[in-house]
Parts: C-alpha cells; structure tokens; sequence
C-alpha cells in the first residue's frame, strides 16, 4: 500500500470516498462534497473559470518553469563547473518535480486551498496564512521586475538603446500588465503556447548561433584567450552559492500551478502535467546550458542572449520578446488572482461582471506592475533578482512548504513503521535543505547585490544606460 493510500481521509471528504480514488472520476461523480468547497464552481451564470484541460495546464507550466532563468543558468555553470552545474540541474529538477506533486496532491485532498497560502493556513492558521500570502506577493513582484529587466534589455538590443532604458522598462510594464489582466488561465492558453514557442525557437537559435561563432561575443576580439571551461569548479560560498540558487529558481515555479489547479475541468488530473513538465523542463535547461557553457566557456554576458554577438543577440531578443512578456505575464497573472480572491472570495462577485469585480482585478494587476517596475530600476541585474527570489522566496515554497505540508497529512509516520519514518525523515531533511537555500542564498545574494554596487556593476537608480551592451 503506497503512501496515498494510507492517509486519512480530510474533513471535508464524504466517509465512503479515499481521497487517492479522485484520480479517475470528476468531483461531481465521486461526491459534491469535493465541488462545494472548490474556490471557483461550474457556471454558466457569470464566469466560468474551471475550463483549463490538464494538456493546456502543462503548457502553462511549461511556460512558468522555462523563462528568464535560462539566461542565466548558463552562467551558474560558469562558477559550478560542468559536472556541478549539470548536477545541479539534475538534482534540484527532481527535487523540485517531487515537491511540486506534494503540492498538488495536498491540495487535492483540501481542495478548498486556492493557493499556497491557504494550504499554510492549515498549519499556522490565520497568521500563518496572511504572512505567506504576503511572501508570494513579494516573490511574483521580483520576478515581475526581473522580467522587465529582461524586456527592456531586449528593446536596447533590437533597437541598439533607440531610447531611455527607463522607458523600456515603463513599456515592458504596461505589456506584461496588459497580458495577466487576462481574467482566466484558459483565455490565456494560446497566447501561453505562443508565449512558450517563441521562447524555445529564440533559444534554440542562440545555441545554434554560439556554436558557430569562432569566439564567445564577449571574449577579446583578437589574440589567444582562456575558454575558462572547467569540469568542477571551486567558487567561494557567495559565487557558489549564488548560482546555486540561480539553478535552483529555474524549476521552482511550482507553487504557482496551484491556482491553475482551481481552474482545471479535472483538477485530478494535475500529476500528469506536472510530471510531464518536469522531464521536459530539466531536459532543456540541462541541454542547452551545458552546450552554451561548453562553446562560451566563463565569457557569458548576463543575460545570456549577448554571447552570440549583436546580429543573433537581435535575433534571439526578437524572437523571444513575446515569450518573455507572456512567461512573465502569467507570474504577475498568478499574483493578481490570489488578491482578486482573496479580496472577494465568498462573495457573488467572485464570479458575477460586476463593476467591483473588474475594479478588483485589473486593480490588483496595477499594484503589481507598479511595484514590478520600481524594483526593476532599483536592481537592474537579472541574475541578482533571480537569485534573491528563489532563495528568499522559493526556498519555502517548492522545499520547506511542501514537506511540512506532507508532514502534516503523514503525521503518523512519525511512530509508524520504519519505512514510514524513514519517509517521515526525508521530508525532515528537504526542510533543512530549504533552510538552508534560504539562510546562504540570502546571505550570498546579499553580499553579490552590495559588491555590485560597489564596483559599479550596478549603476545609479533609474539610470537611462543601455544594459543591453550594445551600445558602449
């Protein structure tokens, strides 16, 4: 009997029904007890949200794991090394795959959880569950600005800093915010699917780009010069530490599938796509990371896109923009829909075109470009961004959180069998793992932010500079 089978039923489940059986029936087939505590119910009164297949949810998922990080995970493979980059890779995506179906099979068994901050809820109550509503608000604004800062990079390049980096930034903003006003994730579906094939077909060609190039962009242009690839690396704890997070942030979106759960015809369904996305997330980044390392060796720009040179530096950007919108887009879509219920659940405008319903949701979608925009001209590095919200934020949500919530269901393993508490151990240390993902990671981040500014890597606030280094 497998670990699903042995859980307790939940408090909201008919006595004659397990929870594990819900893998093959709808709700509305297995008992309305499951419908009635669903955040968005079947409508044809209103909106109806719950129209998302579990094919288009991998396509979201797809498009939520494979974004900006892929600028910059090559270049946590130029401080790991080869076989510690590639390890990292390999191991925080089965890692990160793992606690992604503990998330949603936990909130298939709650299924009144709309987001992770409800499923803390459980554990930590009100408090608890305001506090982390809090820290994804946070984690959606900074990946929201590092989205912009890779959007204003890319109109620098394509039009070779045409404007002020700051007007850039303002347009990028006002797309990513026009694109998650979107009102549900099934309207969002093509433009996700375009979003996500744009990207690859960007990336692909940049890879093609770097392996035909005689040397990096980035590398002296006359003269002999150190590829600087090394198998293992030995970076100090900052560098290292940095870019481990940097790999780590790359498959950790999986908190923010919860609420495409919400919306799914069959929320049943969701292992599939997530264990789909998984094996297809980790496969690209470890393929196209190791073969950008390998023919740029420590000469990569961050992002990435810079080291095949302006022709193809163009090309990448300009393929890829739709997609950087869309992936970033969809971040700042999840953000909004968490204050849009959480402001209106229980209330008939949850669903009904009502004018407070509109002013909540394309208000929430204004707070968080706003707050996007400012913090990307604080902190206009990529890399530093990225690396700030997968330890500071992303830690707890696809390690700590999902262990503890799995600790939570499984209590009994604590004095069960000795499978059982060995399970029951292992979810211990995934904790102590995401503890420390959030003490170093910070703590490295923190001092890479500080030496930036100091060298003046980082450059004054709100600064018009090209940050595309097109232009010198």
């Amino acid at each position: 009997m497998n670990a699903a089978e042995k859980i307790a039923r939940p408090k909201v489940a008919p006595d004659n029904i397990e929870p594990h059986v819900m893998t093959s029936n709808p709700p509305s087939e297995k008992g309305d007890m499951y419908e009635t505590h669903e955040v968005f119910k079947d409508s044809t009164d209103g909106v109806n949200f719950r129209t998302v297949s579990w094919q288009r949810a991998t396509i979201i998922f797809l498009k939520i794991q494979f974004a900006m990080s892929i600028l910059s995970v090559p270049g946590a493979l130029a401080t790991l090394g080869a076989v510690g980059g590639a390890l990292s890779i390999v191991g925080w995506e089965i890692l990160n795959t793992y606690t992604a179906v503990i998330l949603g099979d936990f909130r298939n068994r709650h299924p009144e959880c709309h987001t992770l901050a409800d499923m803390c809820g459980l554990l930590w109550g009100r408090t608890g569950k305001e506090l982390v509503g809090i820290q994804i608000l946070i984690a959606q604004v900074l990946i929201t600005a590092a989205g912009i800062v890779s959007c204003s990079t890319a109109f620098n390049a394509l039009s070779e800093h045409g404007a002020c980096t700051v007007i850039f930034s303002f347009i990028s903003a006002v797309l990513m915010t026009g694109f998650s006003s979107v009102r549900t994730f099934s309207r969002l579906g093509w433009l996700t699917w375009f979003g996500f094939m744009t990207f690859f077909v960007a990336v692909f060609i940049f890879v093609v780009a770097v392996t035909q190039q005689d040397r990096p962009a980035a590398a002296p242009p006359t003269g002999d010069f150190d590829l600087g690839w090394v198998a293992v690396a030995s970076p100090s704890f900052v560098a290292g530490i940095t870019a481990s997070a940097n790999v780590f942030i790359s498959g950790s979106g999986s908190s923010m599938y919860l609420p495409v759960i919400s919306e799914m015809r069959r929320p049943q369904d969701y292992r599939k796509a997530a264990l789909l996305t998984g094996v297809i997330v980790g496969a690209m980044y470890l393929t196209f990371s190791l073969v950008i390392y390998h023919w740029c060796g420590v000469w990569l720009t961050t992002p990435a896109f810079g080291s095949a040179g302006t022709l193809f530096k163009k090309i990448s950007y300009g393929i890829a923009l739709p997609g950087l919108i869309v992936g970033v887009g969809i971040y700042q879509h999840v953000a909004a829909k968490y204050m849009f219920v959480r402001i209106l659940r229980d209330s008939r405008h949850l669903q009904k075109n009502t004018t407070t319903h509109w002013a909540t949701w394309m208000g929430s979608n204004l707070i968080l470009g706003i707050l996007g925009f400012i913090i990307a001209e604080a902190v206009p590095i990529l890399n530093y961004l990225l690396g700030l919200a997968g330890s500071l934020c992303f830690a707890p949500f696809s390690l700590i959180f999902p262990a503890l919530l799995w600790m939570y269901d499984f209590k009994s393993y604590r004095t069960g069998s000795g499978r059982e508490k060995a399970l029951y151990g292992l979810h211990i240390f995934i904790v102590l793992i995401g503890l420390f993902m959030v003490v170093g990671g910070t703590y490295g981040v923190a001092v890479s932010i500080k030496q930036a500014f100091t060298s003046g890597l980082i450059g004054e606030v709100f600064s018009c500079a090209d940050n595309s280094g097109t232009i010198s």
